[in-house]
């Protein structure tokens, strides 16, 4: 048997309510630390190198997410047919790995990921929302234009620097490709977005969200969304819209063979062409 650790990928969905968000803080409820917890609780101090595709923030909702860890060989072989039933007998009902899967070491959750793919929910009924979809979806008080939140939307897809959406940090770039972004109205009446991207800043898809819903309910013009591509600091005219409406349904990945150069690709530093 060879020493080397077990490369393992983890399908992840959790109701982000009571969580501070994905990554571990000292005493605060995260999804990293649940989720540690049973590993460690199942394979004891063999478990290393938690890498997620995406951090989400406290409150956002995942049903796709997907993370890897190591595990050494001698923990994994005697449970590797039992892991996912052992999980779910650790870990709390708001948190679920919904499939393990032995990986190459080639394969980063977070790098080799080609994007990432969330929906928005908003109910402008008058009544607000549904008591059952309350945790998952935003109410707007005003009537929203599904036309119009297209509209504006199409205009956003493409590589642009989204600094006027992003909360910057020092050295990072604000350069993201938008593969996705419109609007479908569901057949009870929820209004969903549908974001992708091969990456996102930090609160970019609940800026852009804020931004496009001034656009549906009348107060902004379908154009100025984009309009504020050309700033190169935040926008504090854009609203965040809430966490609680978020939710990312899936991560894409190339084919195995391609996991290591598209690692390699995503580390280098994003930046626009110039003219």
């Amino acid at each position: 048997m060879t020493d080397s650790p077990v490369r393992v990928r983890l399908d992840v969905a959790y109701d982000g309510t009571d969580f501070s968000g994905w990554a571990i803080q000292p005493d605060r409820r995260t999804v990293a630390g649940e989720l540690l917890a049973a590993l460690a609780a199942l394979f004891g101090h063999d478990v290393t190198g938690l890498t997620v595709a995406g951090r989400t923030d406290a409150g956002v909702h995942a049903i796709g997410q997907v993370c890897h860890v190591d595990i050494a060989p001698q923990a994994w072989q005697p449970l590797r047919e039992q892991v996912l039933v052992r999980l779910a007998g650790l870990l709390p009902p708001d948190v679920r790995v919904t499939a393990v899967t032995e990986v190459t070491p080639e394969f980063d959750a977070r790098f080799s990921a080609l994007s990432r793919r969330y929906v928005y929910r908003v109910s402008d009924a008058p009544y607000g929302v549904h008591p059952l979809r309350r945790r998952d979806t935003l109410a707007w008080r005003w009537p929203l234009d599904l036309d119009r939140l297209n509209e504006a939307s199409a205009r956003l897809v493409g590589e642009h620097d989204f600094a006027a959406y992003c909360r910057r940090k020092p050295n990072a770039t604000t350069v993201r490709t938008l593969l996705r972004l419109d609007w479908r109205r569901d057949a009870d009446g929820v209004l969903s977005a549908t974001v992708e991207a091969d990456a996102f800043c930090h609160s970019m898809v609940r800026s852009l969200i804020g931004a496009l819903l001034a656009v549906g309910d009348g107060r902004r013009p379908p154009e100025w969304p984009a309009s504020l591509l050309t700033r190169r600091e935040r926008a504090n005219e854009v609203w965040v819209a809430p966490a609680h409406g978020l939710t990312l349904v899936a991560v894409e990945y190339p084919e195995p063979s391609q996991w290591a150069s598209r690692a390699a690709a995503t580390r280098r530093r994003r930046t626009l062409p110039e003219g």
